[in-house]
């Protein structure tokens, strides 16, 4: 062997060895940044959750409203039935009057419309005078005043979270989630809050707060449209902002925030998560017991539909499922596939705020005595 042949041999050996030293580096610092990242993404939420408290007011479908005597009563129904007729119609609400003493029930699904009838009858009540023409006459005021009543809303809002230069029509619509709710969570408290956590989590990145803030608070826009037009509430919040001018960032946050469409903007992502933190947090969203039982049901038996699956139960009020599969049908390769297929299924046929994570458990067990 030459002098040369000997060098090269040893040069190859050397970049061997380098090349196996690096990769055990690499991968050390692949599994460290990992760790690190998911810290780090843990600790940016958690200091945008305890920085951001925000009360969550749940609507139901009634109002009450006081009434000084039970004579009155008599009064609204009016002359076979002539003025409740009249107030119903002009409202869209009904108007229950039963044996409750001192009381009458307004009843409606809308909320706007709960609360122009619900002040209607109120001033109604307080005048004395109620007849066919006046309760109409006293509806439209109404309505007129709880408009302006919407654009103040919008426009606290908007100073609240420090933001400026916006369309006058979207101000209108922001403060018409006052009267709008997502799972009896009222829809501007939620989306002020998204906000909130959005810019607080832009900030510790290194993002633009502004424009995370701005998306956070009209993500749910579209939920304020009229109901006659179709489509989902994303897209069509998205077209409304891009209408008015928004920053196209803004535009695709809220048209990516339920993934109708791709992000492209890591602030698409943030207002994502807030709005799943904030829909998710104990005690933001009500349900009735019957619903609830029937969904926890209804993500058992729908896990509990592939082949394979022994057992399945529904934990943490319904935001994981833990999938049990019998070892002999369902080995490694194929229970990663099936996990995946769940949540699939899942993502598809149930509706539920938030995420459900699925976990699936494979585990086999060999018993043996020693006699």
């Amino acid at each position: 062997m030459t002098r040369d042949e000997a060098k090269q041999i040893l040069f190859d050996k050397l970049i061997e060895d380098a090349k196996a030293q690096a990769a055990v580096y690499i991968k050390e610092i692949r599994e460290n940044a990992k760790i690190e990242a998911k810290k780090e993404a843990q600790k940016i939420i958690v200091q945008a959750i305890q920085r951001t408290a925000v009360d969550h007011s749940v609507e139901t479908t009634v109002s009450v409203v006081q009434i000084q005597s039970d004579e009155m009563k008599g009064r609204i129904i009016g002359k076979e039935g002539r003025n409740i007729r009249a107030f119903e119609s002009a409202t869209g609400i009904d108007i229950i009057v039963d044996d409750t003493p001192e009381a009458v029930i307004l009843s409606g699904f809308d909320q706007f419309r709960r609360e122009v009838a619900r002040i209607a009858l109120e001033r109604l009540i307080a005048d004395g005078r109620i007849h066919p023409a006046r309760i109409e006459e006293v509806v439209e005021k109404v309505k007129e005043e709880l408009e302006e009543e919407i654009l103040k809303e919008g426009e606290n809002a908007l100073q609240q979270l420090g933001l400026y230069n916006m369309n006058p029509e979207l101000i209108r619509l922001i403060g018409k989630m006052k009267y709008r709710s997502s799972y009896g969570q009222n829809l501007l408290q939620h989306s002020i809050e998204v906000a909130y956590l959005s810019g607080l989590m832009a900030a510790e990145i290194g993002l633009d707060p502004t424009i995370a803030k701005r998306a956070g608070l009209l993500h749910d826009i579209g939920k304020t449209v009229d109901r006659n037009t179709e489509g989902p509430h994303a897209l069509l919040g998205a077209e409304i902002a891009k209408k008015y001018k928004e920053h196209p960032i803004v535009v695709n946050a809220i048209a990516s925030h339920h993934e109708d469409v791709e992000m492209e903007h890591p602030i698409a992502a943030i207002v994502q998560a807030a709005d799943a933190i904030s829909g998710a947090r104990p005690g933001a969203r009500r349900e009735p017991l019957e619903s609830y039982v029937k969904r926890l049901e209804n993500l058992e038996q729908l896990a509990k539909s592939f082949e394979g699956v022994a057992k399945t139960y529904a934990i943490q009020a319904g935001r994981e499922v833990r999938v049990v599969v019998e070892p002999e049908k369902v080995d490694d390769v194929l229970a990663d596939k099936l996990a995946n297929d769940i949540a699939l299924k899942i993502q598809e046929e149930m509706e539920y705020p938030g995420q459900i994570k699925v976990t699936l458990i494979r585990e086999v067990r060999k018993v043996a005595y020693a006699k």
